[in-house]
């Protein structure tokens, strides 16, 4: 079997793992390169398979930096199936056509405003091309094993990330592979913590936060400190909210905030996104992945409003009391959050929380290291509005808690370290090294291994 690293490699994004044997090839996730210009241009770019030649997909998860490119590879010739659990198809649902949806409306917008530099500006896919791809879908259910081929089968686990991510177990002629996808955390307070895996031969492991310890803050105390100084000022609070998984994570904290009196009960919190909103309904459908009970799943997501059109948008944003607004998408790359930020970013008042990892290149990174200004829609525009990062509230296990997932490996397997910057993978592979006594191996893009 060959194993060939065709993204996540240097990087966190675009996860592509193609798996070659007996004339067949299978790819591991299938996702889309996003934050520098020089990784975005590599989704337009030639990639080193035939789509056409391709027999199946298996996805660890939905988020776009894992499935986003899909609509791409059915457009290019896939016609196999694509195997992912129940939890990821449903928001697959959702979040493919959103992209393609955004992604066509972003086109739309440069060729209005003329601010591309491509005449005509062009979506990478549209919206129908993803309601397309979800054709080749094929959901199964977790530690079911699925033979795909003779000699070959694989089988999911619950990893604890998101709703429906997994990590995949695959088996060809006597030998195991595990892919991690991204590994939750073990103490989250509403997702099930990663199952343990005893044996592999090789693990591909992510890195995302591979040199980092998660502080023990509590989210909601900062969270409280936040909304309340910026209340006092009389401003709004902005948070760019990743739409599955760290959206419904801050409406809980929001929730207990607003239940003990912590917060002012006359600043109203606001849920803009309707993939947000979409995605809580799928959270509420697959129980098997998350410790809440159905009354508190009711109570929780109750706490905040939803704001579905375009023109309720605008009126949260116009509205002169303080209020608090999430809205996707989590590094500020498009989406809603955008219109929010170019009104609101230029007031002293206001704070921009973000609530997740800042991939370098994005637009939430700009702001997280402190840029003056940054492009929205073709102009610069002002970052007047304080600027916070909430701490503590990863959906990605650190460094502590991935070690110890991968202390129930008897014996280590031989481990391939992926989806992490250059600096967090070899801090990552450090710890590895020494805990376990082996020599791991970071891929480079486009690298191959006979396994």
């Amino acid at each position: 079997m060959k194993l060939s690293f065709l993204g996540a490699a240097g990087t966190v994004t675009g996860s592509k793992y193609l798996i070659e044997y007996q004339n067949r090839k299978i790819l591991v996730d299938c996702g889309l390169f996003q934050g520098l210009k020089q990784l975005r241009l590599m989704n337009w770019q030639n990639q080193a398979f035939d789509a056409s030649e391709i027999d199946a997909v298996i996805l660890t998860h939905a988020h776009l930096d894992h499935s986003g490119y899909l609509p791409l590879l059915v457009n290019n010739g896939f016609r196999g199936d694509i195997y992912c659990s129940f939890g990821t198809y449903d928001l697959c649902k959702i979040l493919l056509p959103d992209s393609g949806r955004i992604q066509q409306e972003d086109a739309d917008d440069a060729n209005y405003r003329q601010y591309s530099k491509h005449h005509p500006a062009l979506p990478l896919y549209t919206e129908e091309d993803a309601f397309e791809c979800l054709k080749y879908f094929k959901p199964i259910g977790y530690d079911k094993s699925y033979n795909l081929a003779e000699h070959f089968n694989f089988y999911f686990r619950r990893n604890g990330h998101i709703i429906g991510s997994a990590a995949v177990i695959i088996s060809y002629n006597g030998k195991k592979i595990v892919f991690s996808g991204d590994l939750g955390r073990k103490s989250d307070p509403i997702m099930k913590e990663p199952e343990k895996i005893d044996h592999a031969d090789y693990l591909v492991v992510e890195s995302t936060y591979g040199g980092t310890v998660h502080k023990n803050t509590p989210p909601e105390d900062q969270l409280e400190k936040i909304i309340n100084e910026t209340y006092k000022k009389g401003g709004k609070v902005i948070i760019p909210s990743f739409a599955v998984g760290r959206a419904q994570a801050l409406i809980y904290y929001l929730s207990k905030l607003i239940a003990q009196d912590r917060i002012p009960k006359n600043m109203p919190a606001y849920l803009d996104s309707p993939m947000s909103t979409d995605a809580t309904e799928v959270f509420r459908r697959h129980p098997e992945d998350h410790i809440l009970s159905h009354k508190q799943c009711a109570k929780i997501f109750s706490s905040v409003g939803y704001v579905k059109t375009i023109n309720d948008s605008k009126k949260i944003m116009l509205r002169p009391e303080p209020s608090i607004i999430i809205s996707a998408s989590g590094m500020a790359t498009g989406g809603r959050v955008l219109h929010h930020l170019e009104y609101l970013a230029p007031d002293e008042r206001n704070t921009i929380v973000l609530a997740g990892y800042q991939a370098e290149g994005t637009r939430g990174h700009r702001i997280f290291i402190g840029e003056k200004e940054i492009k929205i829609h073709g102009k610069m525009v002002p970052i007047k509005a304080r600027v916070e990062m909430l701490e503590n509230i990863s959906a990605h296990a650190d460094s502590s808690e991935m070690l110890d997932w991968i202390g129930n490996f008897h014996p280590t397997p031989k481990i391939f370290i992926t989806h992490g910057e250059k600096k967090s993978s070899l801090a990552l592979q450090q710890k590895i090294n020494n805990r376990f006594s082996i020599n791991s191996f970071i891929p480079v893009m486009g690298e191959s291994f006979e396994i």
